[in-house]
């Protein structure tokens, strides 16, 4: 009677350990499942991957970020989603990126196998949310492989007016090193591959022209962004135009003829020059010429300014000779036109 009890109690305690071990096997399934699935949305989601691909360029590692599947695509497939065909590759470099930080993942959601990531961040002080689509891009063993649907690549077509050089983000450009044509007008936008997202900022800092910058966010992929950067002549630079303008109406001024020739002032006269009389042209009051933008290059406006004659005058009528000392007052304008050499050519009229 006594053996049944023991046999009774050990069978209930082997189905009490059992239990346990069920128990146990099922937490750890599950622990394990857990730890599956958080590694999987670490390492191995279409979530990460793009976390990836915004943390390198929070590193500044544009070279490794173009090098995931999807990121570089032949330019006749960027030209299919809206980029333009000539799109220079000249801003996708390292020294470019602007920083980028707060990443986040907002959302991933998951349609006939396209997966639209939404993020969040801050780039270079703005906040700003970007949406990337990404695909499955095969297996690596057990684990999924990812690429971009869409590229995030975008375009800037940069207008910059007054300057052939200028800055994205410090990194210098000449527009004739990437302008498609070698006779492109200045003013035809320049179309720029970009890595979205990022802040891109577009300054001009040279001898004649200077901007304080003009920044834009790009933060859609395969989108084109226009740029519009209007230069400002910079105090040297209008010295240097005062001095040439007050050069040329010197030299002006050297004519002794009634009518100096190319020149902006003269005198008309009914009666005739006296007999060896020669005119005596001076200047009494240069002209204060200022500088002003006009499309891609640079214009005088009128203004005032003052000649001064001294000559001696014979009338038809009786021969009579008197001495002419007269003010002619006169406006000048101009143009002025940036050469490929860097250097200015300045043409003087007068208005009208």
């Amino acid at each position: 009677m006594m053996q049944g009890r023991t046999v009774s109690r050990g069978r209930a305690r082997l189905a009490v350990d059992l239990s346990i071990l069920g128990l146990v096997g099922v937490l750890l399934l599950a622990a394990i499942g857990a730890g599956g699935v958080s590694l999987y949305r670490q390492f191995y989601s279409p979530s990460a991957f793009v976390h990836r691909y915004l943390d390198l360029l929070a590193s500044g590692r544009a070279a490794d970020a173009l090098r995931l599947p999807g990121v570089a695509l032949d330019l006749a497939v960027l030209q299919q989603a809206g980029i333009h065909g000539t799109a220079s590759e000249a801003l996708l470099r390292n020294s470019v990126l602007a920083p980028l930080d707060d990443i986040e993942i907002i959302s991933d959601i998951e349609k006939d196998g396209v997966h639209e990531v939404r993020v969040s961040y801050r780039a270079n002080g703005v906040e700003g949310t970007s949406t990337f689509s990404v695909v499955q891009n095969g297996w690596t063993g057990v684990t999924p492989e990812w690429r971009f649907h869409d590229s995030p690549l975008a375009e800037i077509e940069l207008t910059v007016r007054g300057s052939d050089t200028f800055a994205v983000n410090g990194f210098a450009i000449d527009r004739r090193q990437i302008a498609h044509a070698e006779d492109a007008d200045p003013l035809d936008p320049l179309h720029l591959l970009v890595l979205t997202p990022g802040v891109y900022s577009v300054t001009v800092d040279s001898a004649i022209a200077t901007t304080p910058g003009v920044s834009v966010l790009a933060d859609t992929a395969t989108a084109s962004t226009p740029i519009d950067v209007q230069a400002q002549p910079t105090a040297k630079f209008t010295e240097v135009v005062q001095k040439q303008v007050e050069q040329f109406l010197t030299a002006c001024a050297e004519q002794e003829v009634l009518q100096p020739t190319s020149c902006p002032f003269g005198l008309e006269v009914q009666n005739r020059l006296a007999p060896g009389s020669m005119p005596e042209w001076s200047i009494t009051e240069q002209p204060q010429v200022t500088v002003v933008p006009d499309g891609a290059s640079w214009a005088i406006p009128a203004v005032d300014a003052m000649a001064h004659i001294d000559v001696e005058i014979q009338s038809l009528y009786d021969g009579t000779v008197h001495e002419l000392s007269e003010d002619v007052p006169f406006k000048v304008n101009g143009t002025i036109a940036v050469l490929p050499d860097g250097s200015v050519s300045i043409r003087v009229g007068s208005p009208g």
